[in-house]
């Protein structure tokens, strides 16, 4: 751990973000912050994006990126090392307050540690305890003085559970164009747009999906829509839509040959960590070539959180598919999406992200094979759906492919179905506009004023303590 600078009088706030996501998320709220109040200084795990915002990192953010049981194992021992690492440095900065972004595993556990020694704390986004491990709820209420929930089930299972909770909404959905540009997307990856025959949604189509009122109905049960993953019998959270009529399934007739239905470009997105590219790249590699082999018009891109990851996919791709037309990208995951017609992409927020960007997708996931078998086993998920895009709508709109189900065969076809059915899309299309209408409440500005009211209370006590 650096030397650390006390010599700035400055206030200070701790903030820990573990991965990319977190970074983003920290990054927004940092800079909400540092609009109302120029004069905090920032200091925690930063990735590049808070970095460019200004914060001070104690350790590399990804000395504490790592996910599932069994990967998480095998380094338990640095990131328990960077835990007391962090709780004695951020006792010695005296903060403010220290803000735990996301990672609740990690950051619960600092959370109440700093939270014993007398330093209020907040936990941006709320573990899933609605979804896996509910008897979490009682560490988070020892934990945080303040949780800060990005979704509204969320804040009103914690409510009900006494933890205290403000519902922010959801900051990718304030960053995130209502109307994606696409020709903009394509000229920011260096795409000729004239080269693509998009396969847009008839404007008629989407009007007539939202007369239908989309929204949740009788959703399927994981025999009925083929989903092999760990899903459980509990109920779904409510999602943000009311009842509608229940979806019909995706149409698995013979796809269009390329010369009728033109071509399509597709986004690859198989995660964040090099534990998920591993898992992931090579099933959704496949996936292209099938969907390639069929349709030789077709195009991917896949946008890489890094260049470790690019070069890592990037040999897998020499290695299984040389000659796919395929791009590989640092980062502009975003413009990626906004500039294809189609995704694939790893459960997790890039699923909320295809959502944001109004993107018909295809869910994949796997885990190690240890890890699967204990949350199967143990029966430690709670609800029907892997991707957050389709527990906000409450159906699969995006097709889950978990475990064994990911797969080249399976995923091809339904990706190439998906690709023709224009109807499917104007569906999909008029749902994820109405989610993100409700997720856009100018998140970054609640949760800043939430955390200032903290540390205002904190300040009032501690003056008539």
């Amino acid at each position: 751990m650096p030397s650390l600078d006390l010599s700035r009088s400055r206030p200070l706030i701790g903030i820990v973000a573990n991965e990319p996501s977190g970074d983003q998320l920290g990054a927004l709220l940092v800079q909400a912050l540092r609009e109302r109040r120029p004069e905090l200084r920032f200091i925690g795990v930063a990735g590049p994006k808070m970095l460019a915002a200004g914060c001070e990192t104690l350790l590399p953010m990804e000395r504490l990126s790592v996910m599932g049981l069994v990967e998480v194992a095998k380094v338990l021992p640095d990131l328990l090392r960077a835990r007391r690492d962090l709780v004695r440095g951020l006792q010695q900065l005296n903060p403010l307050l220290v803000i735990g972004v996301d990672a609740p595993d990690f950051n619960l556990g600092l959370e109440r540690r700093l939270r014993a020694r007398g330093i209020p704390t907040v936990h941006l986004v709320s573990p899933t305890v609605w979804a896996w491990r509910p008897g979490r709820v009682k560490q988070i209420r020892r934990s945080v003085d303040l949780m800060l929930s990005i979704f509204p089930f969320e804040a009103d299972f914690l409510r009900e559970h006494r933890v205290p909770v403000t519902y922010i909404g959801h900051p990718l959905a304030d960053d995130f164009p209502l109307q994606p540009d696409r020709e903009a997307a394509c000229r920011a990856l260096g795409i000729s747009l004239d080269s693509l025959v998009a396969v847009a949604t008839d404007p008629s189509l989407v009007v007539q999906a939202v007369d239908k009122h989309v929204g949740v109905s009788n959703a399927p049960s994981a025999e009925d829509s083929g989903v092999e993953g760990p899903t459980a019998t509990a109920a779904a959270p409510k999602a943000i839509k009311p009842p509608a009529s229940k979806p019909q399934a995706i149409k698995t007739q013979a796809s269009k040959p390329c010369e009728e239905s033109g071509t399509a470009l597709i986004a690859i997105l198989p995660g964040s960590r090099r534990s998920e590219v591993e898992l992931l790249g090579r099933p959704m590699l496949e996936t292209a070539a099938w969907c390639h082999r069929r349709r030789p018009g077709l195009r991917f891109i896949a946008p890489m959180v890094s260049e470790a990851l690019r070069q890592r996919f990037e040999a897998m791709r020499c290695e299984m598919a040389p000659q796919l037309p395929l791009k590989v990208v640092n980062g502009q995951s975003r413009e990626a999406m906004a500039a294809a017609d189609l995704v694939l992409t790893a459960s997790g927020t890039a699923t909320l992200e295809a959502l944001l960007s109004k993107r018909p997708m295809l869910v994949a996931y796997r885990l190690h094979p240890l890890t699967y078998w204990l949350v199967t086993r143990l029966r430690l998920i709670k609800v029907r759906y892997a991707a957050m895009a389709n527990l906000l709508v409450g159906r699969e709109l995006a097709p889950e492919f978990l475990q064994g189900r990911c797969r080249a065969d399976l995923m091809g076809p339904a990706l190439l179905a998906l690709l023709d059915d224009a109807e499917r899309r104007a569906e999909i299309d008029a749902a994820y506009r109405e989610i993100h209408r409700e997720l856009r409440q100018n998140a970054a500005h609640r949760a800043a004023e939430a955390i200032l009211a903290l540390i205002d209370r904190a300040g009032d006590h501690r003056r008539h303590a």
